[in-house]
């Protein structure tokens, strides 16, 4: 019997978006999510939910297309980073390494079948906010923001992919998640899974892209505290 592998990661850490109309989806995030900005750097905006305690969770990028610049998870170590980079290069799906981000450290990208970039990092630069942004309790990362729909935390996101079973592999060998759910066809095609490096149900979801149109995003997911929230973002502009 073949030992347990280690579960290299700790935790989805941010995504990047690419968006045409950066002006309007700052506003989107900002006032109707609740979102706040923890800082910029080019043509990016750094933004987190008030109860993220890392720099950012969502990196909103300028660009002529909307989509997913990548998505990142944080590695458990250094020496977990490693294990994952040798692995994801082994694979053959490795980009290399890249210096890091305003927030974080160098990291190491890779593709999965789709195309769609994942990246994973470890040294981290955690939020420090601003004096007027100081919470009352210490446990928090900055005070509630009152605004918008108050985002909390990033939760996951969703991908389309031309070829769940691929990708699901593609997960679970190089990154090491497991899968919690899956839609099978009467045919046997897998047209859906949704996978985990925590003990959440699932951290990413991929499902399958019926436009023939390789490595496209759905969305991304930040938490609530209360379904009353989601009604108040429904009533914003």
């Amino acid at each position: 019997m073949s030992p347990e592998r280690p579960y290299d990661l700790a935790h989805l850490g941010h995504v990047e978006i690419f968006t045409p109309k950066p002006d309007e989806s700052l506003h989107f995030f900002v006032n109707v999510l609740g979102l706040t900005e923890s800082g910029r750097e080019g043509d990016s905006v750094y933004l987190r939910g008030w109860d993220d305690y890392e720099f950012h969770t969502l990196k909103l990028t300028a660009a002529k297309q909307p989509g997913m610049g990548h998505v990142a998870f944080r590695a458990n170590s250094p020496e977990a980073l490693e294990r994952r980079a040798k692995k994801l290069e082994s694979m053959g799906r490795g980009i290399g390494w890249v210096d890091g981000d305003m927030g974080h450290g160098k990291a190491y990208r890779a593709t999965d079948p789709d195309g769609h970039i994942f990246e994973i990092y470890y040294e981290t630069r955690w939020y420090e906010a601003p004096p007027e942004l100081k919470p009352a309790l210490k446990n928090q990362a900055m005070r509630f923001p009152s605004r918008g729909a108050n985002a909390r935390r990033l939760d996951h996101l969703n991908l389309l992919v031309l070829d769940v079973a691929a990708t699901r592999e593609f997960l679970a060998d190089g990154l090491h998640m497991r899968n919690t759910e899956r839609i099978v066809l009467d045919d046997g095609t897998e047209a859906g899974s949704w996978m985990t490096t925590t003990n959440k149900t699932y951290d990413i979801a991929f499902t399958l892209d019926h436009t023939g149109v390789a490595g496209r995003f759905h969305h991304v997911t930040y938490a609530l505290d209360s379904r009353e929230d989601i009604l108040r973002a429904a009533s914003i502009t």
